[in-house]
């Protein structure tokens, strides 16, 4: 395993021997925090650890609002000499993802950000230089207030979250801090217009919800002659049947028409007046064999 642990000493040497007037210089010219813009990063993929020194400028949003998104602006440089390779496979298609870390506000705690890198493969052990743009760093606050902002890990890979190489910060107390200034809630870049509307209701037609109007039928019924010159009145209906009233009754529709068959309730007496003389026929020839 290629570890530079020689150079890690060196450098974590030199920067504790830095002189108080110098560490100052180097974190005077980012304002808003104290601290220094130098990060030291250890860098670790599948066969190697490296340290690197890389000089993180902030730029923080002006007018960032409550439930709207903002972006943070990354921009990394190397400091010295030291460089991050590729690993043994190379890295092709890569890109640099960066953080920052975010304190004081809750239920925010960083922004994640996005860079091509200045070529589109390396080699294996081929030193990878960071973006020559800004890194743009994205996240929503949910409410309003002030923030603390620091640098932190950096990765590489072609995706985030299976990074080849892993940065994580060293001495992250001793980081420049940068403040947030998040005003009250913003509009939802999703929310509709709050213009209200001038289109005009659509009111559903009445004959959709109107009753049904109802079919009248008028039957005229006239008084027809007498033919029989029994004093009954004959009415004739709509239906063409004639209904006979008797003179000074009232109409009762069917007049003398109405009521059950007589032929069928003299059928019915015949049948039972056979069926009883049957019967008595019966009844004397058999007392006269007794």
């Amino acid at each position: 395993m290629r570890v530079r642990s020689v150079l890690s000493v060196a450098i974590i040497a030199g920067a504790s021997l830095l002189p108080v007037s110098s560490a100052r210089a180097v974190a005077g010219h980012s304002p808003g925090g104290s601290g220094t813009d130098v990060v030291m990063y250890e860098c670790t993929s599948a066969e190697s650890v490296e340290v690197v020194r890389v000089r993180v400028e902030l730029t923080m949003p002006t007018a960032a609002q409550a439930g709207t998104q903002l972006t943070i602006g990354w921009r990394g440089t190397y400091d010295g000499t030291a460089r991050i390779t590729a690993p043994p496979g190379g890295l092709s298609n890569g890109n640099l993802y960066a953080y920052v870390s975010i304190s004081g506000m809750p239920g925010l705690t960083s922004a994640t950000g996005v860079g091509a890198l200045p070529k589109a493969s390396y080699a294996a052990d081929e030193p990878i230089e960071l973006p020559s743009g800004t890194v743009e760093l994205k996240t929503t606050p949910n409410q309003a207030g002030t923030a603390t902002v620091r640098p932190a890990a950096i990765n590489f890979g072609t995706r985030p979250n299976d990074p080849v190489i892993e940065c994580e910060v060293e001495f992250p107390d001793a980081l420049r801090t940068y403040t947030l200034t998040i005003g009250g809630q913003g509009a939802p870049t999703t929310s509709p217009s709050a213009t209200p509307s001038t289109t005009p209701s659509v009111t559903p037609s009445a004959t959709a919800t109107s009753p049904r109007p109802t079919a009248t039928v008028t039957r005229t019924v006239t008084a027809g002659p007498d033919p029989d010159d029994t004093g009954d009145t004959d009415v004739t209906g709509a239906s063409g049947r004639v209904a006979r009233t008797p003179v000074g009754s009232a109409a009762t529709g069917g007049g003398g028409e109405a009521g059950p068959d007589a032929r069928l309730i003299t059928l019915a007496g015949l049948l039972l007046t056979f069926a009883g003389a049957g019967g008595l026929v019966w009844r004397q020839r058999r007392l006269r064999r007794t």
